[in-house]
Formats: C-alpha cells, structure tokens, sequence
C-alpha cells in the first residue's frame, strides 16, 4: 500500500452524473477534492437514455443550473433536438427535456470538470472505506493506494455487485463492457449498513439508415427550450426524433417467449421501476393494451446508433431481433447493441439525514442510485447538494437542506428518508404537494439566492440573476399602476393579465421586457389566488417543519405509542415532527403523542 501525499477534505467515488455533480460544487466551495472513477473515459457517460430532462426531471435539471451545477451547461451546449412537455396544461409540469449527442455531452462534463480549480480526477478502483471511531478517515484502492480524507461521497451508479442479464446469459458488470465492484459491497456490509438488490434496464440500439422512416412520424424539436439560466450556448445541428408503435406481432413474440425472460423466471431478485417498464412488463401487466409507442431518438450526430424508447428488455438477443422487426417502420432494422436488464446493490432507506451524509459513519455520504433512485436528474440533484454538504463540514459550517416547499430535490431527498420504497424511486410532479410553487421556470428565484451566499454562483452570473429579479419587480408594478380602459371599465395590465387568453406583448409598455420576465409576471397574475393559497399552506407546515426532533430522541420511554410507529421512528430517525408525519405507518395520533413527548 502506498499512501498518496496530498491529503482532500473531500473524496468522490464514481463519476456518474451523481459524482460529476458532487466533486465540482464542492471544488467550488474551495474544498480540496478529489474525484475518483474506474475510468476516466466514462465520465458523466450516458449509459441508458441519451437525454436530459422529462417531466418533473426537467425541473431537477432548472435547479441543478440554479444552484451553479453542471447538468444545465452541459446540455445547452450539447442537445440535438429540445421540446417543452405538457404545454397544453398548466406551467406547473411545464417540463423541459432534449436529445443529447452523447459523446459530445461526456466530453463537455469532462472539459467543465477538467477546468474546475481544487479538483483532481484520477482513475481507479475503491476497494475499501478507511474508516476509525465510527467516521471516515480515507479510501484504498485496488491497485494499492490509500487517498486519506476528511469526507467521502460514494456515487457507485449500477456497478456495485452489477450483474447483467440478456436471456439466460448473465455477466458481471457494471455497464455493458465495464466491469462491475465487488468490494466496495462487503465493505459497507461489514461497516453496519443494510443492502439490498434493485433491477434496471435499457433497450436495443439500431442503425439510423435501417429504418424505414416513411412508416414513422417525425417529431421535430423546439426553438425555445433552454436549461441553462445563465450560460446560452450556440445550438448544434438540430435533428428530428421519430414515432412509431408495437404490432400484434410484437406483443405475441414476447408472450410466446416470456418464458425466456429472466425477469419472469426467477432469475432477477431485484425489483425493476414500476414508471419505465419492459416491455415483457407491459404485456403482462397491461394486457388489454393494444399497442405501446416507441420513440426513435438519434444518439448524436456522428454516429448511426438510434435508442429505441418503450422496448427496455433482458429477453435473448434472437427475441429481440424478431421483436423489433415486428414493429412498424422497424423491418429491416439492424440491431447494434441488445438490451439488456442491470441489478445492482443500493442502501436500503432509512440510513442517510437529510444532508445525505449517512447515519452510520460520521463523514461519508451517499448520492445516487446507491440511495435506491433512477434516472441521470435525481442523481445530479442528489450529487449537488452531498458535494455542498460535505465541503461544508469539512469548513464546521450547517449543511444546506432543501424543504419540499421549495424544490424538486428536497421533495425527492425527503421521500428518500421517509419513504419505504421497494422499487427504483423517479420523481413526478405529483409528488409535490406545492408544484404550483416549484415551477421549472422559477427554480432561479427559488434557488440561486444559496447559491450566491455559499459562493457557488458568483461574478457575472451572479449579476443577471439580481438583474432578472429587479426587472421583476419593475414589471409588476408597471403592470399594477398601468390602467387600461376597455368599454366604460377600466382595469390595471395586471387585472388584464389574470385573464386566460391576456399575453404582456399584447402591451406596448410591458413588451420591452424580457420574455423570461414577461413569464414570469404572467404567471403570478394568472394563478394569483392559487399562489396565495399554497404559501398559506407552506406557512402551517412551518410550524411543525420548525418542530426538531434530537437525533438520539428515545422513542421506548413514549407510553401511548404503537408498535409499527415506534419501530418506523427509530429506523428513519426523521429530522422534524412534519417529516415523522410523512413516515409510512406513523398515524396522526402517533404523531400527537410524539408532539407532546418533546413538549
């Protein structure tokens, strides 16, 4: 063993989306870092889909940018086709997404990261945690060197454990091609944590000039789409997506064949995401159904390679020949890469505080998929803020926590800790109880302010924030002093643009604004009273969110309480009495005799 000389206050371990994300805000909290990856070809790589946002996702993303995160820049600077989803409804799941060209969305991450002061990237292997007295002191590798450090963030992705399955074959690995780690496993097996097995997957890739693309639809991209609140980028060369949909056929060759799966013989223990089935899943669950779509989505522009969205699949690659050349405009398709299905360890809930660093080890967190979530966004979000928190205890300073009144990815860390899920988490704008609030459009105003104090965001990007939220405010109050008379009635532009059909560039003096403003404005006259009505909302949660609750609390001296909640409480071991009440199998009664125990 060689002990490496320089000493970091923070060790990143994987290069994930998660780890990328984690290792530059903690660079630029000036922490000395460093971040560690099996291969230093594979940063940031886009390892299933070779997109950036969706629905709710495209949120994450907003607030990533807004907290001085990579994911945003990134994508600006590297997407071939963008789109607004959910435009027909209103702009609470008004949700950004755009194709990546993939190669050029790696080398982007990997140039930002290669450019950030404060952090080295080196290849190797983590083998085992170093850890004394209950809290982390430095990483070992397998190839014989000990980093030491003062906190560690593990963004291990797929690969501990990852055991691949196309059909009856399986393979160690943690990507297709990659290996998997094993170690790392028993190591925090043997430090006390809980471990347990979930499933993923990703379909078949074909060649671009093998489609007939006149039985498809062809979707063209938006011209208005953006993620980056800060930086624009020049557009590459946009290409369309396309659309197509199973047959009978299709859905007969995979009944005819389930029995070959071995995600329906037995063969997978862990449990795949219920909201991104395979396609063996969607016949068998939604058997009435008589078609599912299909998207073809161009993985760049110097390559063929096309990623065929709705057929994730691990059936034998001669199944998966017949069952894409049963789908329409797909008959001729040449298959470059087989899907396939991915299990992998994550840490069972209950483990981490709200800061991600975890409950056992004193200086190690978790971010990613290793915390049980899919999905490049979620584990950017969760990246984000481990490489903040853990740069600010190595400082002896708070750690920042995000409530779910005030983004996506405090909703989604709080449902990480209170929440029993058994299955790969994704996240929803369903999930936010105030989603009216956590628009995608305004995760600048709702965020940055952090940012700036913390110093991850500063200088010129810094400036166009306070300069946006100024024009703002000018705005507003132009709109509510303007009068405007319509008949015999006069109104302010504001009372005129509560109204649904009323857009500011219909007014010569409101028009000069931006249109980023101009939105923003829209927004609060048209939902003025719905606004209103979550705020209240967020003010009562208040009370109890302000409730805390002692880490060591002992739930066994509670006379009154239930058995299931004493045993949930002590597992979970929630923050504040509003997050007891979030806890699966704790009732509001359990939660009034806690309230009067800690009075």
């Amino acid at each position: 063993m060689w002990n490496y000389p320089q000493q970091y206050d923070v060790i990143v371990v994987g290069a994930g989306h998660a780890g990328c994300e984690a290792a530059h805000a903690a660079a630029r909290l000036r922490s000395r870092v460093l971040l560690l990856t099996m291969s230093l070809d594979t940063i940031a790589k886009m390892s299933c889909n070779p997109s950036i946002g969706g629905t709710a996702k495209g949120h994450i993303v907003r607030e990533i940018d807004a907290l001085g995160g990579l994911m945003g820049r990134a994508i600006d600077a590297t997407g071939i086709h963008y789109r607004m989803l959910n435009r027909s409804k209103g702009p609470a799941v008004w949700s950004p997404r755009a194709q990546a060209d993939k190669l050029l969305y790696q080398a982007k991450v990997k140039e930002l990261l290669e450019k950030t002061p404060n952090l080295d990237i080196k290849q190797g292997t983590i083998e085992e945690l170093i850890c004394e007295k209950g809290a982390f002191v430095g990483a070992l590798t397998k190839e014989g060197i000990f980093y030491k450090g003062k906190t560690c963030i593990l963004a291990t992705g797929t690969f501990m454990r990852g055991l691949i399955h196309v059909g009856e074959k399986q393979t160690s690995g943690g990507r297709a091609g990659e290996k998997a780690s094993t170690g790392l496993s028993q190591n925090l097996e043997k430090l006390g944590f809980e471990l347990s097995r979930l499933k993923t997957g990703t379909p078949a890739r074909i060649h671009f000039d093998t489609i007939d693309l006149n039985q498809c639809e062809a979707q063209p991209g938006e011209e208005d789409v953006a993620f980056s609140f800060f930086e624009k980028s020049e557009r590459l060369p946009q290409v369309n997506c396309y659309i197509t949909y199973t047959s009978a056929k299709t859905r007969q060759i995979v009944l005819d064949n389930i029995h070959r799966s071995p995600l329906h013989q037995g063969a997978i223990e862990g449990v795949g995401p219920r909201y991104c089935p395979s396609i063996e899943d969607k016949y068998m669950r939604f058997a009435d159904k008589e078609r599912h779509q299909i998207f073809l989505e161009p993985e760049g522009l110097s390559t063929k390679e096309v990623y065929v969205n709705g057929i994730s699949t691990c059936l034998p690659f001669d199944v998966q020949e017949a069952l894409v050349h049963s789908i329409p405009g797909l008959e001729k398709a040449s298959i470059m890469r087989p899907g396939y299905a991915i299990e992998y360890d994550f840490a069972l809930p209950g483990q981490i505080e709200l800061s991600l660093e975890t409950k056992r080890i004193d200086g190690l967190y978790f971010a990613g998929q290793i915390n049980g979530t899919t999905g490049y966004e979620e584990a950017g979000g969760q990246g984000l803020l481990a490489g903040i928190n853990a740069a600010l205890k190595t400082q002896g300073k708070e750690p920042l926590t995000l409530k779910r009144s005030e983004s996506y990815i405090g909703v989604m860390i709080d449902d990480l800790i209170t929440q029993e899920h058994k299955e790969p988490y994704r996240m929803f704008t369903s999930r936010a109880e105030f989603r009216l609030l956590l628009r995608q459009d305004n995760a600048d105003l709702r965020l940055t302010p952090y940012a700036i104090e913390l110093g991850l965001i500063s200088g010129v990007d810094a400036e166009l924030f306070v300069e946006k939220k100024q024009a703002i405010a000018a705005m507003q109050e132009l709109a509510q002093k303007t009068k405007k008379t319509i008949g015999k009635k006069t109104y302010t532009l504001e009372q005129l643009l509560s109204r649904p059909e009323t857009r500011a560039a219909e007014f010569d003096i409101l028009g000069a604004f931006s249109q980023e403003v101009q939105t923003q404005v829209e927004i609060h006259a048209k939902y003025s009273g719905y606004i209103k009505r979550q705020e209240a909302d967020i003010e009562r949660l208040a009370q109890n969110e302000g409730m805390k609750i002692p880490r060591q609390f002992d739930y066994a001296t509670i006379c009154g309480l239930r058995s299931e909640a004493r045993e949930k409480l002590e597992r979970h071991r929630p923050e504040t009495i509003a997050q007891a009440g979030r806890i699966a199998g704790v009732a509001p009664s359990d939660l009034h005799i806690l309230m009067i125990a800690l009075k």
